[in-house]
């Protein structure tokens, strides 16, 4: 009598990808190919032809994520935002429970970390620019500038307790938009070595918000 053959061994298929986590993974390829494309040509020549054909994809296919040139700058804007804000709030973490001197001291840790960000996106400093310089975007530039403010608000409040909420909203609304500035300014300024943007630019910092609280409750 034969034995019965051993059955054959199965093998393993590779699951394809849930759809939502492939258009997730798709917007985010169109995103950085526009990127890319930002920092080569600059907002007035880039479009969604262009984009399309860099990413080997059809205009349909576009338009299913992104309504015109517009709304994929407005989206890069918000990742480049969101991913800078997540440093800022994990920066904030770190040393809000030492004190605000300590908060300060890092100033040039956190300009550092917020440079990183913007180097490592695709058109990082041209999301940036496009933001400053295109009004139908500025709302996300402002929106997110906002945010953070707001946020650094809630947490040194209880470190200035004489300084009114609202001059205190204020002051590190203005630092955070001069922190932006710097940003942009290493890749724009060749005549001022990064570390000392870095290393100026927190020393600025310190001076905002560690400022004459008592000249400045006096106006």
């Amino acid at each position: 009598m034969t034995k019965p053959r051993a059955a054959a061994p199965t093998r393993a298929v590779a699951k394809a990808p849930p759809k939502q986590a492939r258009a997730q993974q798709t917007r985010e390829h169109l995103l950085d190919i526009a990127g890319g494309l930002l920092a080569e040509v600059g907002m007035e020549r880039i479009s969604t032809n262009m984009i399309c054909t860099r990413a080997g994809v059809t205009p349909p296919a576009l338009y299913r994520y992104f309504e015109d040139k517009y709304a994929v700058i407005e989206a890069l804007g918000r990742r480049l935002m969101d991913r800078q804000n997540e440093v800022l709030i994990a920066w904030m973490d770190r040393h809000l429970a030492n004190g605000i001197d300590a908060v300060t001291a890092h100033i040039e840790e956190l300009l550092r970390e917020t440079a990183r960000i913007t180097e490592s996106e695709p058109g990082g400093v041209w999301i940036e620019r496009a933001l400053h310089a295109t009004p139908k975007l500025a709302h996300v530039r402002i929106e997110s500038h906002r945010y953070v403010t707001d946020r650094q608000v809630e947490a040194f409040a209880p470190f200035f307790p004489d300084l009114p909420r609202e001059v205190l909203w204020r002051r590190i609304r203005m630092a955070v938009e001069f922190g932006y500035v710097a940003d942009e300014m290493l890749s724009e300024e060749d005549r001022i070595p990064p570390d000392d943007v870095f290393a100026e630019a927190s020393r600025m910092l310190r001076l905002v918000l560690l400022g004459d609280d008592k000249q400045e409750a006096a106006k």
